[in-house]
């Protein structure tokens, strides 16, 4: 991501249609969120506007209408997303993050082995170079 784009919780239901299958119209994203929410086309255009002012979509012209697209990788995103939760939340601190996790008794077994799995990746990364 070349410049960073912080993303509302709505934004991000938006975004996540978008990374599913693109492009969308605004009718087809009402439609798909319809249950979810039950926003209006309006409330979706709206909130499209804010997005592409962000630079997160880009709009072309279909054949009957417009088309939106996203315009930055979900995972560039999503690594955005959790840096400035990690520092508004926690000072920066992983560590204080999981700890916190732990002892809400928050972690199953199966991320408990995840995250074992990842930190031994990073150590290898580490040790390489």
């Amino acid at each position: 991501m070349q410049h960073k784009i912080s993303l509302s919780d709505g934004e991000w239901k938006l975004m996540n249609l978008l990374w599913e299958s693109a492009p969308r119209t605004v009718s087809q994203m009402v439609k798909a969120l319809e249950a979810d929410t039950g926003w209006s086309k309006a409330t979706i255009f709206i909130m499209l506007g804010r997005l592409c002012d962000k630079g997160a979509v880009t709009v072309q012209e279909g054949a009957r209408s417009k088309e939106y697209y996203p315009a930055v990788d979900k995972h560039e995103a999503a690594a955005e997303e959790t840096e400035h939760f990690l520092h508004k939340v926690y000072g920066g601190s992983i560590g204080m993050m999981l700890a916190s996790m732990a002892g809400q008794k928050a972690l199953k077994q199966e991320d408990i082995d995840e995250l074992y799995a990842i930190l031994k990746q990073a150590e290898q990364e580490v040790e390489q170079g």
